[in-house]
């Protein structure tokens, strides 16, 4: 479908030219480093062949092409056109698997009368609002990885590869070194180095998180959090979902599930009985045990109970280290409260609880797709979110929804993919534990699965990858000095003390996919650590190693 141009997008036009005008010297550079490599690759033209050359340039629009630049091209294409979006990117979300960004498939079902989801609605008494289907995607730019891959070109390996790579990888800044490169429309390994030894991922861990998750529930999930009522008592029970993106926050630019929706809903359900004043409870029961990761009280984490409004946030942001409420759900549900006499309704102080069979449900709010949960995770590498969706894995499998119960679910999903488990350790969802366990080989076997044609379910997992140079923990990271990588370069970062990594994908100059991760302990100097990483991630990206 066609979405029109709004008014506030019309509204924004400055703004867009003044960002495009901040960029254009960058995309100049860019432009000016690959015509060059445009030039070598560009396909002559006989006389009299201007059909056979059209259907070329048709067929170059899959990835991967049958014309021999198709590749480079389209990363060329890719990079300009990430220069040119970065802007909007940040709040509009990462891409979805064929290109389209996640918001415009919002945006989409949003004007789709029949896809829709009624937000605003008040719906019948007791009965949840139905939420909203995936969007319809838009028509393919780049097909599946392994789409009539047949003219693909192998990816480099050997003495060429190694040259490039080890001597960066050699720095004294790294330390203890795990390192794997993988071709992925192969899964053939082409570089390693302790590729199987086990060491600490740190937030590399999100990734195994992601692909367990996504493999038990699907791309299509969403988190559901309730308000049920007691008619003999008058309790309204606030029974949380496990979903810490649920916001009660007025301005909601991410589409989250509301708290001021569900008291809005909740108040007009109530008012259709009869009722006025209710006692008001809450229910945390999904999570079983203690609500504190071994990391103690710390601003990289809230403490981890099914309901909480904005992730605990004492101020305005929404990624990030940030001062949090010592009991979330308490604090959510006072919020509640307070939203619930706004629309007319006197509530108690709030006090836990559990919600009965008993108890009706009077209205139910549902976050965005898991897809999208996945993707803000890895973006901004949000332990929250890392934490709640480990959670949801063991709950989905039948398992109990705390930390031993979680890392048992998330493992017993990957050995379900025959993906390399040997070495590795799972103590949480987040890699905040410094007792996790990985290999370089175990990531970029998850990273190649997650390119897998014939699992679709997770592509969020690279959708959702940073983009260097522009988005999410990668957004300040390859800068001039690293440029070659800018925009090609998409990879979860992961930072302990002591501990630096970085797994992700890249395309090299050649047009190849490669999947990476680089693992390095003992490190003393994290600034040291880091570029040299980022380094080794550029010589890949400008790699036509042979």
């Amino acid at each position: 479908m066609v979405v029109p141009e709004l008014r506030p997008w019309r509204a924004a036009r400055p703004h867009v030219a003044r960002f495009a005008g901040a960029v254009r010297p960058r995309l100049a550079r860019t432009a000016a480093a690959v015509r060059p490599r445009l030039a070598r690759l560009r396909p002559s033209r006989p006389a009299g062949a201007g059909t056979a050359a059209r259907s070329r340039i048709t067929r170059s629009v899959a990835w991967p092409g049958t014309w021999p630049g198709a590749w480079r091209f389209t990363v060329v294409a890719a990079t300009a056109g990430t220069v040119l979006a970065a802007g909007a990117v940040t709040t509009a979300g990462p891409w979805d698997s064929t290109g389209q960004r996640t918001a415009e498939q919002d945006r989409a079902v949003a004007l789709e009368a029949t896809r829709g989801t009624d937000h605003g609605g008040r719906g019948n008494a007791g009965t949840p609002p139905r939420g909203p289907r995936t969007a319809p995607s838009a028509p393919s730019v780049l097909t599946g990885l392994g789409g009539g891959a047949t003219t693909v070109k192998s990816a480099p390996g050997g003495k060429a590869l190694t040259g490039a790579l080890a001597p960066l990888l050699k720095s004294p800044a790294l330390g203890d070194l795990s390192a794997s490169v993988v071709d992925v429309s192969t899964g053939r390994s082409v570089y390693g180095d302790g590729t199987g030894d086990a060491l600490t991922p740190a937030s590399t861990t999100k990734i195994a998180t992601a692909v367990a998750v996504l493999t038990a529930l699907g791309p299509d999930h969403r988190l559901t959090t309730r308000a049920t009522f007691e008619p003999d008592t008058k309790e309204v029970i606030l029974v949380g979902g496990g979903d810490p993106t649920l916001t009660a926050r007025e301005k909601n630019p991410t589409g989250s599930a509301s708290l001021r929706d569900l008291a809005g809903r909740t108040a007009a359900a109530l008012a259709e009985r009869g009722v006025r004043e209710v006692t008001l409870s809450y229910d945390t029961t999904l999570y079983p045990g203690g609500q504190r990761h071994p990391i103690g009280v710390n601003p990289n984490l809230a403490a981890l109970t099914p309901l909480m409004a904005d992730e605990a946030r004492r101020d305005n942001s929404a990624a990030g280290p940030a001062d949090r409420v010592a009991d979330p759900a308490a604090d959510a549900a006072r919020k509640f409260g307070a939203l619930l006499k706004e629309n007319g309704i006197k509530a108690t102080p709030p006090g836990p609880s559990k919600s009965t069979t008993r108890a009706g449900t009077l209205a139910a709010v549902s976050s965005p797709p898991l897809a999208t949960l996945v993707e803000r995770m890895l973006t901004h590498s949000d332990n929250d979110l890392a934490e709640a969706l480990a959670r949801q894995t063991a709950i989905a499998t039948g398992g109990r929804a705390d930390f031993a119960g979680a890392s048992a679910a998330v493992r017993a999903q990957l050995q379900k993919l025959g993906v390399p488990l040997k070495g590795a350790v799972f103590k949480d969802g987040s890699g905040l534990d410094r007792g996790n366990r990985l290999t370089a080989g175990l990531l970029t076997a998850l990273l190649v699965k997650s390119g897998d044609p014939a699992r679709p379910e997770l592509r969020p997992v690279l959708t959702g990858l940073p983009v260097a140079g522009f988005t999410g923990t990668l957004a300040g990271r390859y800068a001039d000095g690293a440029a070659g990588a800018a925009g090609v370069v998409r990879a979860k970062t992961g930072t302990l003390t002591g501990v630096n990594a970085l797994a992700g994908t890249v395309v090299d100059r050649e047009g190849r996919l490669l999947a990476f991760a680089f693992l390095a302990t003992g490190t003393t100097d994290p600034t040291a650590a880091q570029a040299a990483l980022d380094k080794a991630a550029t010589a890949l990206a400008a790699c036509g190693c042979r």
